[in-house]
């Protein structure tokens, strides 16, 4: 997020919200003198005079009301680039100031990650620390081909930028039948790898759609499950590999008894739940995902908030 947007943010959590400086710090992840110093640049800058002149305004305006609207504890809005090739990379840089901020303030013992090309981005832009208390976890299972659904790499990744320790679930995305998922689970080496998936103080996730965009469709379905009959269940995209509909309730489907992966009630019990995700074909699996209150905090770009607000209105 740059210094602009910075500076706008707090100002409009001040002037319009009504929060305290102390509020804001706890909001934005920074300390109340880092508040006090963004205010006073915002009014220093002409950012804020009798209204606000920022044309950032329209993105900490759309993230209040996400917050509002889907009761987030915090919302990140990027501006939604011209070429939808660029959205990994805008959402990634967003995602990457942002997790800066959060391990400098909460200091987290742990970190489980996902898979995708907006994970990978984000490792890339990340701010190289020295953090080797921390922990980085994978939370699901994967495939073992390409950068952006290799969790190996992707939670390599994550360590190394921010030299911590990582620890690998060593599994498939899907095992091949509900009763050899439970089989592998029931194995020792996995029920403790299990039980620390989220056993986490941080989670962060990308989230799929049912379009030939999503890796997942591409790359990680097993062989002979077919997109359509997940659509003919209610499916608008999955998290962690789990199938919901557009309520944000597991659909009844084989799938989702063969994800390698925690359980939504388990998820939700970890205290900070990001999701990273935009674009058009994004709209329905975040609209789903925030109704059902699975994120606490949201990353996207202008247009899918925009599109969610304006759906969850019409319903």
């Amino acid at each position: 997020m740059g210094q602009q947007k910075l500076m706008a943010k707090a100002a409009w959590l001040y002037h319009v919200e009504g929060l305290t400086q102390a509020e804001i710090g706890e909001r934005m992840n920074f300390t109340r003198r880092r508040v006090n110093e963004l205010l006073a640049a915002a009014l220093e800058q002409g950012i804020v005079r009798i209204s606000f002149s920022s044309p950032l305004v329209e993105s900490v305006e759309l993230e209040s009301r996400l917050r509002d609207r889907f009761g987030l504890d915090d919302a990140v809005v990027m501006p939604a680039p011209a070429d939808p090739r660029l959205l990994h990379a805008v959402i990634g840089r967003g995602a990457a100031a942002y997790l800066d901020r959060l391990i400098q303030t909460r200091k987290p013992h742990s970190i489980g990650v996902g898979w995708g090309a907006t994970l990978r981005e984000t490792m890339q832009h990340m701010t190289p620390a020295n953090e080797p208390r921390i922990d980085v976890r994978s939370m699901m299972g994967g495939l073992t081909h390409g950068s952006e659904i290799n969790t190996f790499e992707i939670v390599r990744g994550f360590a190394e930028v921010l030299k911590a320790q990582c620890h690998y679930f060593v599994a498939p995305i899907y095992a091949e039948t509900p009763q050899s998922r439970e089989a592998l689970i029931a194995q020792s080496v996995f029920r403790k790898t299990f039980r620390q998936i989220c056993d986490v103080d941080i989670s962060y996730l990308s989230a799929g759609d049912m379009s030939q965009h999503s890796l997942q469709v591409r790359y990680g379905l097993p062989e002979g499950t077919k997109v359509s009959e997940l659509i003919a269940r209610g499916a608008v995209g999955d998290l962690l590999g789990r199938y919901i509909d557009a309520k944000g309730n597991p659909v009844d489907h084989p799938l989702n008894r063969q994800v390698l992966s925690p359980e939504f009630d388990d998820y939700r019990r970890i205290p900070c739940r990001i999701i990273a995700s935009g674009g058009s074909h994004k709209h329905g699996i975040l609209l789903a995902l925030a109704r059902a209150r699975l994120p606490t905090i949201l990353i996207t770009d202008a247009e899918t908030a925009m599109a969610m607000l304006q759906r969850a209105e019409e319903r």
